[in-house]
C-alpha cells in the first residue's frame, strides 16, 4: 500500500494534533513563539490567566511532543518554543492530505 501514510509518521502527526487540540495550549504556543525567549511558568500564567497547575500541565503536554522545550534555571524551569517543531508542524496537514513529508519533520520526533 504505497498510498498509505507510514504508521510511525501518522502516530507522530496525531500526537502533534492532540497536543494542539486544546485552545489554551494553542495560546501558550503562540505566546511563547511571539515572546521568542525562555519564560518562567509564572510569566506564562500571568499572560494566559489560568492556574499555575493548569499551565504546568499544558506545558508538560507540549514538551512531550517537543513543541516546547524546558530549560532548568536554578530550582525552576523556563520554557521556550522549539522553533524546529513549529517550523515543520504546518506541513503535517499537507502530509495527511497526500503531499510528501519534509525531511525536517524528523527533528520534531
Amino acid at each position: 500500500m504505497a498510498d498509505l501514510l507510514d504508521r510511525e509518521v501518522a502516530q507522530r502527526y496525531a500526537s502533534w494534533f492532540r497536543a494542539l487540540a486544546d485552545p489554551s495550549r494553542v495560546q501558550i504556543v503562540a505566546y511563547l513563539a511571539r515572546q521568542a525567549r525562555p519564560m518562567a511558568v509564572g510569566e506564562i500564567v500571568a499572560a494566559v490567566g489560568l492556574a499555575q497547575s493548569t499551565v504546568s500541565q499544558h506545558l508538560k503536554i507540549l514538551a512531550e511532543v517537543r513543541f516546547v522545550l524546558a530549560e532548568p534555571v536554578g530550582n525552576a524551569r523556563h520554557y521556550r518554543i522549539n522553533d524546529n517543531c513549529i517550523t515543520c508542524f504546518p506541513s503535517a496537514a499537507d502530509v495527511v492530505m497526500g503531499k510528501p513529508a519534509p525531511a525536517v519533520a524528523e527533528v520534531c520526533s
